[in-house]
């Protein structure tokens, strides 16, 4: 095959970016804007020893999982990969995913990998939007037309591309998120506010993120840019109040409401010294959510999980998995917030367990937001410390505080970045011995790397359980429960 050949293919299969999986003469092809049973005929603009990449210039059939798009960016905005493909092929497509990984790069045949456990309603569940900003560029209308914009953009970039498509309205984001991307938006028309140009190193307005919290209805939101204040800032903060006051109360799932507020405006500030300086603008420095029984306070830097009622299902699963008998000591690497940790304390403390939880966290400020939740909620059993989890967890077996020395977990909760653990972190968590690791991963691909070195360290993977915390984009989480053999494993 040939760049330019048309080839004629069944979409077999659909990779972590969302593209559709055929094959021509025994070769992968890959062609985006398709759904697994789709037949396409596809012009090859790419070809390569193993694979080629093609454009779908006709649909010879449409699959039965196919469906017709919700949201009126589909096409332009490269966030959501499956906005085509129905919701429960969603979660198929995704169990397969982690199974494949696990099969593939993991090396283990027939992993216990559980059905994904997906949301009742998949919109408008994250509680945080991050927004670029933009005063000029290309939009595409109807018809394919491609034109110049030169009024103020927030919302997504394309796929591929620092080409920023204005969302008006984003079905996987709250409405206050979205109140005060609009409001924004009319402040800088109103006011002739520049977004931020790097190439001139000149422009205000970089991007916007907006914090919310569902369970009590506080809202933050972050202004990212280019200077040490925004002017005529009273006059912004007076419409982003108004704009999320407007919205109407939010009904949870228990049948409570929640009635939506600005509390806190921020401006994120970065410093020629590389380090990002925030600044109230008004209100408060952090915003408290409440979930699970449990109070937390965000600050603006603080990793907090973005699907609240997801959170909730992949922590009590977490908690299974660690089958909790009282008395344990549980390690908590990357802890953020401090939120999982809590929930294990407050699971034992509302069992009447005893046992203590040692989270460790390399964001300083977030260990401060995890030490002050863990009094909020009057835990007295959790301690969090700020480092690098590979350095800190030696440091704990000479540790002389009573609270925080350790020779030895007897659990072990990793839920780290995208990029998964580095080995020496891994070495170092199991050379304490613990009898359970309960590994959380939002990439599959890293967890498994992580999960094949584990086994060479002694444990071996019991059960995997998806968790759809990410609707219709190619995301997924996974808990995981691995167990230590009861022999020594040689690396």
């Amino acid at each position: 095959m040939e760049k330019g050949d048309k080839v004629k293919i069944k979409i077999e299969d659909i990779s972590a970016e969302g593209r559709g999986i055929g094959r021509a003469e025994k070769m992968a092809v890959f062609a985006a804007d398709t759904v697994i049973g789709d037949y396409v005929e596809v012009e090859l603009f790419k070809v390569k020893k193993k694979y080629a990449l093609g454009r779908v210039t006709e649909y010879l059939s449409f699959s039965d999982y196919r469906i017709e798009p919700e949201c009126p960016y589909a096409g332009q905005c490269g966030g959501c990969v499956y906005r085509s493909t129905s919701y429960q092929a969603q979660l198929e497509l995704k169990r397969k995913q982690v199974t494949d990984k696990l099969v593939r790069l993991a090396g283990i045949e027939n992993p216990k990998v559980l059905p994904v456990i997906g949301m009742e309603n998949p919109y408008r569940y994250r509680n945080k939007a991050s927004m670029p900003v933009s005063t000029g560029g290309l939009i595409t209308e109807k018809g394919g037309i491609v034109k110049p914009v030169h009024k103020p953009r927030i919302g997504f970039y394309r796929a591929k591309s620092h080409d920023v498509t204005d969302c008006v309205d984003c079905l996987i984001q709250s409405e206050t998120a979205m109140a005060a991307a609009g409001a924004l938006r009319r402040f800088m028309e109103e006011d002739n506010i520049t977004s931020y140009d790097k190439r001139w190193d000149k422009g205000l307005m970089k991007a916007m993120t907006v914090r919310t919290a569902f369970g009590t209805g506080q809202v933050m939101v972050i202004l990212k840019i280019n200077g040490k204040g925004v002017p005529n800032g009273a006059k912004l903060v007076e419409m982003l109040d108004d704009a999320i006051w407007d919205i109407p109360p939010y009904e949870n799932p228990d049948g409570s409401v929640t009635e939506f507020s600005l509390e806190s405006v921020i401006l994120e500030i970065s410093r020629k010294d590389g380090r990002t300086e925030y600044m109230t603008l008004a209100g408060k420095p952090v915003i408290t959510e409440e979930v699970g029984g449990l109070t937390f306070e965000i600050s603006p830097a603080s990793f907090y999980q973005v699907n609240p009622l997801q959170m909730e299902k992949l922590y009590r699963k977490a908690i299974e998995y660690a089958d909790l008998e009282g008395g344990e000591t549980i390690l908590d690497l990357y802890c953020g917030v401090g939120t999982i940790g809590l929930f294990f304390a407050d699971h034992m403390r509302r069992a009447g367990m005893t046992g203590r939880v040692i989270g460790i966290e390399s964001v300083s400020e977030a260990v401060i937001n995890a030490n002050r939740n863990a009094v909020i909620n009057g835990i007295v059993n959790a301690r969090y410390v700020c480092g690098r989890a590979e350095e800190k967890l030696p440091e704990l077996e000479k540790d002389p505080d009573k609270g925080l020395h350790t020779e030895k977990a007897d659990i072990i909760i990793m839920d780290p970045p995208r990029a998964g653990c580095e080995e020496k972190l891994l070495d170092a968590a199991a050379g304490l011995s613990p009898e359970k690791i309960v590994y959380i991963s939002c990439d599959p691909a890293t967890l498994a790397r992580d999960i094949k070195y584990l086994t060479q360290l002694g444990y071996e993977l019991e059960e995997a359980a998806p968790v759809d915390m990410f609707p219709w984009t190619g995301a997924i989480e996974v808990v995981t429960k691995l167990t230590r053999r009861n022999k020594n494993a040689v690396i």
